[in-house]
């Protein structure tokens, strides 16, 4: 039979000679131009890809859920309503009033209020920030006082002191490094109830070094901001929320410099946040009475896994579905780096290297 001209002719003996390839999953290698050296090098496969999705780099991920941005937004905020509140009835040349008295206090209460805060409205746990805010608030107004009162010794104190040695007016640099040591107090203050409110004495003990190195920075620039600006009113305002935005950044730097063990989210509506483990044992879920709530994936149970301090390592232990390294898992001990996958939410586990 003739072939017509562009067909091609396949018959029963070129059948024969095709070569069935291995599995679908099986690793691809590289094809070379003829006649060129080649070493094979595999691709990986579909199920691999599928299993385990690549973490993001810490420190990727939304501004807005770094610890110090949402600790200094709160900060500011909360120093500004303190403030806010009691300005209408200050009176600038009056020796004191009631208005005076209360100003302080009312700012440091707001501060303690807004930084206790700030991690629960970040995590979208409304009953979380109720109840810790109101902790904290009910701790914030007679801290407000009692360290007023010791501040304004203390302040009056460092004045004698400077002041002996030499002429000292609001101009001078000395004078406002005693107003700065003094306010230390006041961060301290922010920092003691933050770290109450997480149920923590680590997280209370970083609150209390990032609130005071804060408080310091935001009280040494109280008086030049005041000496620059005609309307007592304003310089006010600018000075407390300065003081606040510093206590409450200073305390998310603090924290995240000294933590040592933490998940960072990888990927999920909470991408970029940092969840430091402090705690013996840590619970995650879609409860909003866990350390660790995640919203919006009814996949995720109302307790879902806990993580657990044994020795000097961190265990997970799943009560519902949890994947690590793509794999399924009841219990397992965590290594540096290891992605953990719970619902649609990724955790990158890391650890402080020691030396």
């Amino acid at each position: 039979m003739n072939e017509e001209p562009g067909r091609i002719r396949i018959t029963a003996e070129d059948l024969e000679q095709v070569a069935i390839a291995g599995p679908a999953d099986a690793p691809l290698a590289e094809v070379s131009a003829p006649g060129t050296e080649t070493a094979s090098r595999t691709y990986g496969n579909i199920r691999d890809t599928a299993s385990a999705e690549l973490p993001q780099a810490e420190g990727k991920g939304k501004l807005f859920l770094r610890s110090w941005f949402y600790l200094g937004a709160a900060g500011l905020l909360g120093a500004l309503a303190g403030w806010g509140v009691v300005e209408p009835f200050f009176q600038d040349g009056l020796e004191s009033n009631w208005a005076d008295l209360l100003m302080i206090p009312s700012v440091v209460a707001a501060l303690c209020t807004g930084c206790a805060m700030a991690e629960s409205v970040v995590e979208r746990s409304t009953r979380k920030a109720l109840i810790r805010g109101t902790i904290a608030l009910g701790l914030g107004i007679p801290l407000g006082f009692i360290f007023n009162f010791l501040a304004n010794i203390f302040y009056n104190i460092l004045l004698a002191i400077v002041a002996g040695s030499g002429t000292l007016t609001p101009e001078s640099p000395a004078w406002w490094a005693c107003r700065a040591l003094a306010w230390v107090l006041f961060g301290a203050s922010a920092g003691l109830v933050y770290g109450v409110v997480g149920l923590s004495g680590k997280k209370l003990l970083y609150g209390l070094l990032g609130g005071m190195l804060g408080a310091g920075i935001g009280g040494v620039l109280f008086d030049p901001i005041a000496m620059a600006m005609d309307s007592g009113a304003l310089s006010r305002g600018v000075g407390f929320g300065l003081f606040g935005l510093a206590t409450g950044v200073a305390i998310g730097l603090v924290e995240s410099a000294l933590k040592d063990r933490w998940l960072y989210v990888s990927a999920g509506p909470l991408a970029g946040k940092q969840f430091i483990l402090y705690k013996p044992l840590t619970t995650l879920g879609r409860s909003q009475g866990c350390d660790i709530y995640l919203f919006k994936d009814l996949a995720i149970q109302e307790l879902h896994a806990t993580f657990e301090m044994r020795g000097s390592r961190v265990w997970v232990v799943a009560h519902g579905p949890v994947y690590a390294s793509g794999q399924p898992i009841k219990q397992k001990l965590l290594e540096n780096r290891e992605l953990l996958r719970i619902g649609r939410y990724s955790f990158l586990y890391q650890e402080r290297q020691r030396q």
